[in-house]
């Protein structure tokens, strides 16, 4: 049932307006599906709850959901509309709720796993994911090949994470301190003013 929830997904991601820029099937199962799925390994190394920041259409969250069904997924969307999208699937699977937010705005540390694939220019990604994880969680980030890894690496420090590893430009930063006083910034801020 649940590879079919994921089938399912990978069609609608690709025809409903403003889920994803991709058209090509098989581009999308490349982009959305197997590239989140390379992530299973690091989520097996460090456990607790899940949040997808910025979850848009689903992608990684979805796909590890259905690849680790024993562990619980928040996927977290600021989009209305994308929430929507999201709930037609998350119905299918019992450790995925779909929650309509900022990362401003939620609970701080209470997440074992913070994911972010396209959710900001990676600083600006750490800034977000980093205050919704535990001591001793982890953020993981999908980074380009042009991303700064010494931005990132001084933006985690500044959030009380070190980076700790990556891999193919799968990285796992190790949350080491409490998030510092004075953060998250107010919604919108971290994007318009960047650490970094």
């Amino acid at each position: 049932m649940t590879r079919d929830v994921l089938e399912r997904w990978l069609e609608g991601v690709v025809t409903a307006p403003g889920a994803t820029a991709l058209d090509d099937p098989d581009v999308a199962r490349r982009v959305l599906l197997d590239d989140a799925l390379r992530a299973v390994p690091l989520l097996e190394e460090n456990g607790g709850p899940v949040v997808d920041v910025g979850s848009g259409g689903g992608s990684p969250g979805l796909p590890l959901a259905v690849a680790l069904p024993t562990r619980d997924f928040t996927l977290l969307e600021a989009e209305r509309r994308k929430c929507a999208f999201l709930e037609t699937f998350a119905r299918e699977l019992r450790n995925v709720e779909v929650v309509w937010g900022r990362a401003e705005e939620r609970p701080l540390e209470i997440y074992g796993v913070a994911l972010a694939k396209a959710l900001a220019k990676p600083p600006v990604a750490v800034e977000l994911c980093a205050p919704l994880v535990v001591r001793g969680g982890a953020v993981v980030l999908w980074l380009g090949e042009t991303a700064d890894r010494g931005q990132v690496a001084r933006v985690a420090e500044l959030m009380g994470c070190r980076l700790e590893s990556e891999s193919s430009g799968l990285v796992l930063l190790r949350k080491v301190d409490p998030t510092p006083a004075g953060f998250p910034r107010r919604p919108g801020v971290a994007k318009k003013r960047p650490l970094a």
